[in-house]
């Protein structure tokens, strides 16, 4: 399977083609790091990781998958698009700090790329108008 990369996500019309390219597929509860969970947790308090987080916050200008329409609110994830593994912290793996394999996300969205599968993608929200079921009223 190619890398997933953000130039290719960017491409993506909507949100929920680009939620659909992300979607990993986990299980909740399914150790990551297992005991070995401070590794990561060291590597989210280093300098580089905090500089390259607040240039793809900017990058993205704060919005969900990068989609104009999605603003973020609350705290801004930035999740690495292709997962990264123990041995990659451990070696100071370039996929780190790449940032084109980051992207900003909400908690939510962060954890249906995480946890969702294609079935739970909803399509976007329609407000609905008087007489928009009508086609000679409109």
């Amino acid at each position: 399977m190619a890398k997933k990369t953000y130039g290719e996500l960017i491409r993506l019309p909507t949100f929920e083609d680009r939620l659909r390219y992300l979607l990993i597929g986990g299980t909740v509860g399914r150790d990551t790091f297992g005991f070995d969970r401070y590794l990561n947790q060291m590597f989210y308090r280093d300098a580089s990781w905090k500089r390259i987080r607040r240039e793809v916050i900017l990058r993205d200008n704060g919005m969900d998958l990068g989609c104009k329409d999605r603003p973020i609110a609350g705290f801004v994830y930035v999740h690495h698009i292709e997962p990264i593994t123990k041995d990659d912290v451990l070696a100071h793996a370039e996929c780190l700090l790449d940032p084109d394999n980051l992207v900003c996300c909400s908690k939510a969205t962060h954890d249906m790329i995480h946890y969702g599968l294609e079935a739970d993608v909803q399509p976007p929200f329609v407000e609905r108008r008087p007489n928009d079921t009508c086609p000679w009223k409109n």
